[in-house]
Parts: C-alpha cells; sequence; structure tokens
C-alpha cells in the first residue's frame, strides 16, 4: 500500500503530516531523483492555489528540488490543469501542483505529472514514495556547484489563456451574459480574463482570495450564491469552478444546478453528431448516474465505467483510444486537448455549443432523467477495508437485496480525507435515503 498518496496525489491538514515542510523537501528531492531520467539537472514546474499554505509548501519542495539539481519553473496561482499543460509547453521533465482542489483552506494537496502532462501512475508513486523511505536520496546528493536554480515563469497566465482560447478556436461569445464563481481560488485572473476576451459579458464573485477563503461557501461544491447571482442578473448561465479549477458545475438561468453528467452528456451528443467520438463511447466512473448512461445508450454511445478519480478515467482513455470522460462530480476530460480534468475548458465547450445550437445550457442539458441518488458522508478515525468488517458487509448486502435490481449501492472510502462515501441509487427517493442512512451508521458504529 502507498503510504503517502491517495486517489488524487498526497493531501492532509496543512502544517501535519504528511502536509508538513520537512515531508515536502523530502518528496521535491524524490521527484527530482525520479525524473532526472539521465539529466544532470531536469526541469520541474510548480504552480498552487490561492491557500496560505502554498507559499511555505511551494518553498519546501523548491528547496528538495534545487538541492539535487533540478531547475524549477515557479507559475504562482495557476488551474491544475494549466499546470499540465505548461509542463509541456515548456517541455519540463515534470509538473507539480500545490492545492487541495474542493477541500477547505486548511486542507493542502500535492499533485504531480509526468513529461506529458499524465498524472502519475499508481506504480510511478510507488517508486517516488520508495525514494522518500529510503537512503537513495542521501546518496544522490550534491555539492555546492552542482545544485539546481528556481526561476518566476512571467509569462506562464498568457501560455494557458491563449490555449485555452484556441480550443473553440477563438470563436466569439460575444452576446452571452454569464455569471463565474472562481471559488476565492486558482481561477479567480485566468476565467475572467479568457471570458472576457472572447466577448461574453462576464460577471465575476468570489474572485479575492485571501489565503483563506478559498471554497468557503462558494464554487463548485456551493453553488447556492452563484445560482441567486444568475437570476438576479438575468444571466445566460452560470459557471462555477472549484479551487484548482479542474471542475465545473453549470448552474441554468433559473439557477438550477447542472452537475457533471449532463455536462458530459450533451457535449457527447455533440462530438458524435461531428464523428469526433472515439469509438462512440464515453468514459465515466462508478459515481455516474445510471439515467445518463441509458440516456447515452439510447443515443448510440457506450459507457465505461472506471474507479472514482479523473486519473482512472484518463488511464482508460489512454489504454482504449477514447478521447471523452469525465465524472459526476465536474471533472471533464477532452482528449483532444488536456491531459488531466479541465475546469475552464469544459467552460468554452458549453458556451460555444449555446451559441451553435441557439439553445439555452438547460436546453441541451437536460434531456434526461436521473434516478434518485443519495450520498451519505461518514467521518472515520481510519480506514479498515469494508469487507473485513462483518456488520458493515451485512449492511450492504442487505441494502443490496432490498433494492432487488432496481438500484445499486457502492460504498467506498474517499481518496483524499478520512471519509467513507455511502451512495445509493434506485426509484425511490425516501426509500433510499432510509438505505443510505443504515449502512451509514451501521459505518460510524464501527469506524467513527
Amino acid at each position: 500500500m502507498r503510504e503517502l498518496f491517495g486517489t488524487d496525489g498526497i493531501r492532509g491538514k496543512a502544517n501535519e503530516f504528511p502536509m508538513t515542510p520537512e515531508r515536502c523537501m523530502r518528496l521535491g528531492k524524490a521527484i527530482a531523483l525520479s525524473f532526472r531520467n539521465g539529466k544532470p539537472s531536469p526541469k520541474i514546474v510548480i504552480g498552487k492555489d490561492t491557500r496560505i499554505s502554498g507559499y511555505m509548501l511551494e518553498t519546501a519542495l523548491t528547496s528538495g528540488l534545487v538541492s539535487m539539481g533540478a531547475t524549477v519553473l515557479l507559475v504562482g496561482p495557476m488551474p491544475t490543469p494549466a499546470i499540465s499543460h505548461l509542463t509541456r509547453s515548456l517541455n519540463a521533465d515534470a509538473g507539480i501542483v500545490i492545492s487541495a482542489s474542493h477541500n477547505h483552506a486548511m486542507d493542502n494537496g500535492i499533485k504531480v505529472f509526468d513529461s506529458l502532462g499524465y498524472k502519475l501512475s499508481d506504480e510511478m508513486e510507488k517508486r517516488v514514495e520508495g525514494i522518500i523511505f529510503s537512503n537513495e536520496m542521501e546518496a544522490g546528493e550534491l555539492n555546492g556547484s552542482s545544485i539546481g536554480k528556481a526561476f518566476r515563469v512571467d509569462d506562464a497566465k498568457g501560455r494557458y489563456v491563449e490555449f485555452a482560447k484556441s480550443s473553440i478556436n477563438n470563436r466569439s461569445l460575444s452576446g452571452l451574459k454569464v455569471v463565474v464563481d472562481c471559488a476565492n481560488g486558482a481561477a479567480y485572473r485566468v476565467a475572467p480574463e479568457v471570458l472576457s476576451e472572447l466577448g461574453a459579458h462576464t460577471i465575476v464573485m468570489n474572485n479575492l482570495p485571501d489565503g483563506l477563503n478559498i471554497n468557503l461557501g462558494c464554487g463548485a461544491t456551493s453553488v447556492e450564491g452563484l445560482s441567486r447571482r444568475v437570476v438576479e442578473e438575468k444571466a445566460d448561465l452560470g459557471l462555477a469552478f472549484d479551487g484548482d479549477a479542474d471542475r465545473l458545475i453549470v448552474v441554468d438561468s433559473k439557477g438550477n444546478e447542472i452537475n457533471g453528467d449532463r455536462i458530459m452528456a450533451a457535449l457527447a451528443l455533440d462530438l458524435k453528431s461531428r464523428n469526433a467520438l472515439n469509438n462512440n463511447s464515453v468514459v465515466a466512473t462508478v459515481m455516474s448516474n445510471s439515467g445518463f448512461e441509458q440516456f447515452m445508450n439510447r443515443n448510440g454511445i457506450n459507457v465505461v465505467r472506471t474507479k472514482v478519480g479523473d486519473r482512472y478515467v484518463i488511464e482508460e482513455m489512454r489504454r482504449n483510444n477514447y478521447n471523452f470522460g469525465g465524472e459526476q462530480s465536474g471533472h471533464i476530460i477532452f482528449g483532444e486537448y488536456s491531459t488531466t480534468g479541465d475546469g475552464l475548458i469544459t467552460a468554452l465547450q458549453i458556451l460555444k455549443l449555446v451559441k451553435d445550437k441557439g439553445k439555452t445550457v438547460s436546453e441541451l442539458c437536460n434531456g434526461f432523467d436521473i434516478f434518485p441518488q443519495v450520498l451519505v458522508n461518514v467521518s472515520v478515525r481510519e480506514k479498515k477495508p469494508l469487507e473485513e468488517i462483518a456488520s458493515v458487509a451485512e449492511a450492504i448486502r442487505a441494502a443490496d437485496s432490498r433494492l432487488a435490481g432496481n438500484g445499486r449501492v457502492l460504498v467506498r472510502y474517499s481518496g483524499t480525507e478520512n471519509i467513507a462515501r455511502v451512495m445509493v441509487e434506485g426509484q425511490d427517493e425516501s426509500e433510499i435515503r432510509e438505505i443510505a442512512g443504515s449502512v451509514a451508521r451501521t459505518i460510524a458504529g464501527e469506524l467513527s
């Protein structure tokens, strides 16, 4: 088992293990060794979101990297997908993002990309961890004349802005009125700039980060404020990013939330209509609603399921030459443009579709009914295998039996927090709430 890396990199409370300066300095050393590729000075890009702890962790990572001879390119607060793009654009050997994504400000995390802009495989993460917990880095230490340097990349934002606009061939968005919730996170500069340059009437909210307000009652995980603002402004739609802007949730003109399943459905239909959907397939996770899958099937599109996590979606896309996929949470991956979920590119694709079709976002995204779905989070003190806890295993079996093939139960641990997630999907919302609550209480009784 990996000791540091979870579903989406390393995650934890800032200034507590593993998100301490000491551990991040060792991580920097390990990354430098892992990505030398025969070079005396590997080139590593570092970006971050707007958390106050980012300053501390950025400095520690940089110290570790340069101590092992790496050249470090610092780009400051930028979306996670921007770091993926810049790693390729700057011909770097690896890219690092300091972010805890949708989590609150007191958390932080580290995501690592390879030279092609893809998140590390499980095997590569084990390799990095192996170096951290061994004496290999001590054996590779350099003398003073061989240590690396760190530089600020002044044009990083401009590079990503132009890349994002090129994904829709700089299509004019004039005539659209859009409210953008930046979550006081990494999109606070680039998203308004891109939309304004393309001609959209852009109303911006939650774009004043102070290091502590990222994701605080705003962004993709809390769209109530955006919904109200869209209605107040009589806007065509609203766009909500999360803290590192790798996911997007849309709000229609009436303030209704449109999640990742509905966004994927609209975009997949468009790709198929243009013969641009490889293998007529979409890659989604086990969390995507059965109503989404049935709608895709009715329209001649196959749905391939993976474990939760956009990197597992991407791995499946690469393995079988699929070019489109995503998650219900709003991570959407366009293989033609990105190697990870990209909230801004997803937003541009939706806006372009609205313009091209002359339809509202509600008309485009609400073409199917979803099955009622309930998600209950249970805080746990440890992540003991659920199948080894007899009472929990029995509660899950009983839930499956009660649904009798007319729904499904999915219980899993969060890859980034000490939380067990209980998802129940079925035809009767009151019944599935009761089932989810029963399973959650059993888990809480054993692990909370």
